[in-house]
């Protein structure tokens, strides 16, 4: 699939809403596109978001209204393109303070009008019997009223499948479990080819491209020194932490949202999946990791946070799963808190020719992907063509559907777990959807079909493990695998699920 005798025109690195958001404006402007993942789609970052579609809050408290207004955009945009995927979701933020009702009253009427057309419905203010109506749960002790506003939510993970299945469609090739370990150079110094590894079959194969992206996010600066030894780091890594409870702490349809906490983030309670959603945190590190492991002040500080804002306070015992993504945050002066960092992206192309694209969201991977291919286009002679991404639907939309009836594909399966399954256990994951992911979603792991094609992972640890076995088992009947394959990816499984269990004390 990745096997080409011409050069392609652009070859992507990274699977995650950036990379895979190039590979689908790419191929839909015409240029020839491949895109080689290390892991699975969406492994690290893109698959660990709070699961909303925003213009950011926090970001207009801070005043970078431009990155607002662009985000509520594109927010606006995903909504037409991906309908079956994004939803609106009304949130509250209570208040107990007099100040509060007019400051962020007046605040979120500045998120609406920044929307425009592109809005998702009007705030307003709410009495304290309303806020009650709308979040039950709630702490009462104090309460004056509320403002409500709108926001979207979807899920990270299925979105980016879809997103691959309409980069698929419109001719790219994307291939999972293939790490490129070399960056190739011509007789000038110029950037021209890519070496990677077949993870599957370990053998090592070679692409030759007139444009390579740098998309892998966190890792960005990994690759830009296999390209330039000496090259500055940009990359100033961030994680952030979420907490996933019973439905019972948030027992409605409407969202919290907490607008300031002592780390200088919001946080937000969100109902997901009949699961309680909360996050986030922002802590700095050192170092980066596919399965990075939240810390326990993370934990303790979600925890408190919450605990003042919900009738019954939640501990650890509570959560029945946890997880941390990493934020690719481009580096700023010396000093900065990564939660003063801007979340816009950034551009570098450098001397050999590689493009890199950090920073940003996931509401604006559109956006930045348009930016990268427009700035590829000026590269080793690309043709020059506009972008179509605008109006262009994702997979499994009801106008995508049409052309992709009849004939198997990337992004073929569902959401698979409903609120239904989750009270039925792991047994509602069938081996038709087991074999559907395999053969149509290039899911290679039990990590693949547990933790992104379904969600079962991020919303019981416990069950997951428990599923652990009977998905190994299909697996090995589907790909041929023998016992020690189906006994080793249960080990390694389970070694990546018990840190989405946070220890009791």
């Amino acid at each position: 699939m990745i096997d080409r005798r011409e050069p392609w025109d652009i070859a992507v690195i990274g699977g995650g809403a950036t990379g895979v958001g190039i590979a689908v404006d790419a191929a839909a402007r015409g240029y020839a596109v491949c895109l080689l993942e290390q892991s699975d789609f969406g492994k690290a970052t893109s698959s660990r978001s709070t699961k909303l579609v925003h213009g950011g809050v926090r970001y207009l408290q801070q005043g970078n209204i431009a990155l607002v207004t662009e985000a509520l955009h594109e927010r606006g945009i995903l909504r037409n393109n991906a309908p079956h995927l994004v939803h609106d979701l009304a949130f509250v933020v209570p208040n107990y303070q007099w100040w509060e009702a007019p400051f962020y009253g007046t605040g979120l009427k500045a998120y609406d009008m920044l929307a425009g057309k592109y809005g998702f419905g009007k705030s307003r203010h709410l009495s304290r019997e309303e806020v009650l109506r709308y979040i039950p749960t709630l702490k009462t002790d104090g309460l004056r009223g509320g403002v409500l506003y709108h926001d979207g939510q979807f899920d990270d993970a299925r979105l980016l499948i879809e997103l691959a299945a309409t980069a698929t469609r419109l001719g790219a090739a994307l291939l999972n479990y293939a790490p490129v370990t070399h960056l190739l150079h011509d007789a000038t110094g110029h950037l021209n080819a890519l070496r990677f590894t077949d993870c599957e079959t370990g053998q090592s194969h070679t692409v030759t491209a007139r444009c390579i992206i740098n998309a892998t996010g966190a890792f960005s600066d990994q690759l830009r020194h296999m390209d330039n030894p000496g090259a500055p780091a940009i990359i100033a890594p961030s994680q952030g932490v979420h907490l996933v409870l019973e439905k019972t702490f948030l027992s409605g349809n409407t969202a919290i949202m907490v607008p300031h906490t002592s780390d200088g983030r919001v946080l937000f309670a969100v109902p997901w999946h009949n699961r309680t959603l909360l996050g986030t945190t922002d802590t700095a590190l050192e170092s980066v990791a596919l399965e990075p492991v939240p810390q326990n002040t993370e934990i303790d500080f979600i925890l408190e946070t919450a605990g003042q804002y919900l009738a019954r306070p939640p501990n650890r015992a509570d959560i029945v799963s946890m997880f941390a993504g990493i934020r690719p945050l481009v580096k700023a002066p010396q000093n900065t808190a990564t939660a003063a960092l801007s979340r816009d992206h950034t551009i570098e192309i450098s001397s050999s020719g590689l493009l890199t694209i950090a920073g940003g969201k996931w509401t604006t991977y559109r956006r930045m992907a348009e930016d990268a291919v427009d700035h590829a286009c000026g590269l080793n002679g690309l043709p020059v063509r506009e972008c179509i991404t605008r109006t262009l639907k994702i997979s499994g939309s009801p106008i995508s559907s049409a052309a992709e009836a009849g004939g198997a594909r990337l992004g073929a399966g569902s959401m698979s777990l409903t609120e239904g399954d989750l009270a039925t256990g792991p047994s509602a994951i069938t081996t038709e959807e087991i074999i559907d992911f395999i053969r149509h979603e290039m899911a290679r792991t039990i990590d693949d079909i547990l933790a992104r094609r379904t969600r079962l992972l991020f919303l019981d640890a416990r069950a997951a493990i428990a599923a652990a076995p009977q998905v190994a088992q299909t697996m090995a009947t589907e790909l041929a695998r023998d016992k020690p394959w189906i006994e080793n990816q249960i080990l390694e499984f389970n070694a990546i699920a018990k840190n989405y269990l946070p220890p009791l004390a």
